[in-house]
């Protein structure tokens, strides 16, 4: 499994999920120190997607086969290398990320037998909510109640200072979650 943003709250966390259920994990991240983080959390493949590849670091990885399966969170930019990334009958998963009009390269995602879905949680319908909610209760929570997914939190910021918390993430090197607090959960 190819995962992008291997030090994002997203990314730490289905860095550690898809090691705790058995995957061999690839991952990308934008420094070696957040390779180093990754590799931490559980990455077997930790690529600096800014000095290297990532296309040819992950067929490398894969002895050239590719991944059955990616969580992309970068959106647009990465779909053409993503699919150049992808097994025979692989399966490319984007839920955030800049959106735009990429080129989708249609004979390589049919010559793969390959698939691709987008897919945001806000809009849906509340019975699929739930049965969301009720899949990570019994698939998600055992592996944090056990300790096998740790949750990052880079800080806790108070509400009213929540300019310094999206100041925080834009600068970037935040590993993890920025939490904003109220005076009740402080």
């Amino acid at each position: 499994m190819l995962i992008h943003g291997a030090t994002g709250g997203i990314g730490s966390f289905a860095v550690q999920w898809a090691h705790a259920i058995g995957a061999i994990v690839i991952t990308t991240a934008s420094t070696d120190d957040g390779t180093d983080i990754a590799r931490q959390l559980g990455a077997d493949t930790a690529i600096n997607y800014r000095s290297t590849d990532f296309v040819a670091a992950t067929l490398d990885a894969t002895d050239g086969r590719g991944v059955d399966a990616i969580l992309d969170v970068v959106g647009a930019d990465y779909l053409d290398r993503n699919l150049h990334c992808l097994a025979d009958d692989g399966h490319l998963v984007t839920i955030s990320g800049r959106r735009g009009s990429p080129t989708l390269d249609l004979s390589l995602l049919l010559a793969r037998r390959a698939s691709v879905s987008a897919t945001l949680l806000n809009p849906r319908p509340l019975d699929q909510k739930a049965a969301i909610i009720d899949g990570v209760r019994r698939d998600v929570v055992p592996l944090l109640e056990s300790r096998a997914i740790t949750p990052l939190v880079h800080a806790e910021i108070p509400m009213h200072d929540a300019a310094k918390a999206h100041a925080m993430l834009e600068s970037g090197g935040v590993v993890g979650r920025v939490v904003l607090t109220t005076a009740k959960s402080q």
